[in-house]
């Protein structure tokens, strides 16, 4: 049997190291290709364990360079695309919006354009794009995003994963390629950078800095263990019907200043502190512009159709977390320094 060749892009980040390692693993009989950037979020150091896999290849390219990507296509006959690569930030989209409207929206007609132009005949390939529930906007004290809610993105990032959502579907209505989609709610675990929510509280906890939360805190999430994301995803890819889109959830709604406070008693436990010390660290800041009130994704159709369900309670997976932060200082310490940038010259470029 022919080894699958499987084009993971963004496999370095927080949520595509996950799936990459799993795909890695799981699957010999595929070749899993890991096309990163390696922006700031992109952080190979997160995949140390599967590096020298025989089935396991990085390629450094930008996705926005369409010359690059059809060359790629040509030169490997990827059976399969797993499209994660993303600006994800809202603040830095906020700042910064034409960074994610290049990433987002070019670099996915970019790969769009490579698939449908080398991918002769469409059996047995296949475009997963990988996208967020912001793209829904937001939702008031009740009710759920659905794969059937209407878009109504408020900040420059979630309009811009709106914008390639849309293209993708566009891609398979008009030219029969193959996708399917999936928007998935907050991720949390280990290896994610910490200008996010928990990393950055726990970064902060650890050396006794404030804890910014916006607002009053009343913005409420529903989070999902990023190791639960990984196997939905797996999940998808193999077994999902063509053309569809499927929500991921953990039916785990949380306000974050709830967490904050769930966080800080977790954290007081695991650094030996009296209870209530971390939580005197939490300092409300100026609320983000076009701040959405309330995410919650509505996971049924996943559960139904594929059997997919969450694996741990929040509580479970959020200790979790803190332990893989408080084991992997080196990690955290590269990454705040900015150490971690210089893994790919000593690793590749040196070689």
């Amino acid at each position: 049997m022919a080894t699958r060749k499987i084009l993971i892009t963004g496999g370095a980040g927080f949520i595509g190291s996950h799936v990459v390692r799993r795909m890695v693993n799981r699957y010999s009989d595929y070749h899993i290709y890991n096309l990163d950037n390696l922006t700031y979020a992109g952080n190979l150091e997160n995949l140390r364990d599967v590096e020298l896999k025989p089935n396991y290849s990085f390629i450094k390219e930008d996705i926005v360079d369409g010359e690059k990507m059809q060359s790629l296509f040509q030169k490997h006959n990827f059976d399969g695309v797993i499209h994660l690569a993303a600006e994800s930030h809202v603040d830095r989209s906020i700042s910064n919006p034409m960074d994610f409207i290049m990433t987002n929206i070019v670099g996915t007609v970019s790969l769009l354009n490579a698939a449908k132009a080398n991918w002769k005949n469409f059996d047995g390939k296949l475009f997963y794009h990988v996208s967020t529930d912001e793209v829904y906007g937001s939702l008031g004290e009740e009710g759920f995003f659905t794969e059937e809610t209407k878009y109504d993105p408020h900040s420059p990032y979630s309009a811009s994963k709106a914008s390639s959502d849309h293209l993708v579907r566009a891609y398979h209505d008009t030219y029969g390629l193959p996708i399917k989609i999936s928007n998935c709610s907050n991720n949390y675990g280990a290896n994610h950078f910490p200008e996010k929510l928990i990393p950055l509280a726990i970064h902060n906890i650890k050396n006794s800095k404030p804890i910014p939360v916006y607002g009053m805190g009343e913005n409420v999430r529903d989070w999902l263990y990023v190791e639960d994301h990984a196997s939905a995803i797996d999940l998808i890819f193999h077994k999902g019907k063509v053309g569809d889109t499927y929500n991921i959830g953990g039916f785990n709604e949380w306000k974050n200043i709830d967490l904050i406070h769930l966080l800080c008693k977790i954290m007081d436990q695991k650094l030996r502190r009296a209870e209530g010390t971390s939580a005197k660290l939490i300092t409300y800041v100026k609320d983000r512009a076009g701040h959405d009130l309330r995410y919650a994704i509505d996971a049924t159709k996943l559960n139904k159709e594929l059997g997919w369900k969450p694996s741990l309670q929040f509580e479970e997976g959020l200790e979790k977390t803190v332990d893989w932060y408080l084991s992997n200082e080196e990690w955290l310490n590269h990454v705040t320094s900015g150490n971690y940038k210089n893994y790919y010259t000593e690793q590749y470029e040196k070689r």
